[in-house]
């Protein structure tokens, strides 16, 4: 996919692989509409874009909210036109230090399935609405190993991330007739705020750098359509579907 004077939505695009991955989209030519919770990181990664001569467009809003849906879609397509590519960045881990299913509150898995499921149904059902409109259009889900392995503790994470991954495949054999195209991406483990609140002791030296990554998900983008619609792609160098 050829991103270049596109619009692209990047949920969870305040900091981490989000904010890497805008500002990769953006220097591909992309107008990038960052949706995040946080104001000042967000204002902050977008300025930095803008800076760099990308164009980028900062929209607080909180996917897992209901009635935020529209307006981070139509605020969105107002300020990049046509939303061509929808990344689902955005997640949550639930409540740290991590709790085995057993000692997982119920509103905290709702909470949880809110902002990785939920809230990226919703956006799906809105944006690739009007893809499939237009006949063309790329939705990326970013998920995690997590949703193929069980891993104590990783109970509501991983669950949610296995049911967005095979939301996507779903979407995909339902809407390929109409051009719009799923792709999910595993990123592997990053340097990440995300990481370190999960697995505080780990060697921050042995994890990927989100802007390698983000690097590597837009080359992803980029070859989309070499790929089978609805494949589960991993971002390493082989860019190797699994």
């Amino acid at each position: 996919m050829d991103v270049k004077g596109k619009g692209a939505l990047v949920t969870g695009a305040s900091k981490g692989l989000g904010a890497a991955l805008a500002e990769e989209l953006a220097r591909a030519g992309a107008r990038v509409a960052m949706v995040a919770r946080g104001s000042e990181q967000l204002l902050q990664a977008a300025a930095r874009i803008r800076a760099a001569g990308g164009e980028a467009h900062a929209i607080q809003g909180d996917v897992a909210d209901k009635r935020q849906a529209h307006a981070i879609a139509g605020a969105s397509a107002a300020v990049v036109g046509p939303i061509e590519l929808l990344v689902h960045n955005a997640s949550t881990l639930g409540p740290t230090p991590l709790r085995l299913l057993l000692d997982t509150d119920c509103e905290d898995l709702d909470r949880v399935l809110e902002v990785n499921l939920v809230g990226p149904f919703r956006l799906t059902r809105i944006i690739a609405g009007a893809m499939a409109l237009r006949g063309s259009g790329l939705v990326v889900h970013v998920s995690s190993d997590a949703a193929v392995a069980a891993y104590p503790g990783w109970g509501s994470y991983g669950a949610s991330k296995a049911a967005q991954d095979h939301l996507g495949r779903i979407f995909s054999v339902e809407l390929q007739p109409f051009g719009v195209r799923f792709l999910t991406v595993d990123p592997g483990e990053m340097d990440t705020a995300m990481h370190a609140a999960a697995m505080p002791e780990s060697d921050r030296s042995a994890l990927a750098r989100p802007e390698d990554v983000a690097r590597r998900i837009a080359e992803m983008i980029a070859r989309a359509e070499q790929f089978e619609s609805g494949a589960r792609l991993v971002a390493a160098p082989s860019l190797e579907a699994r």
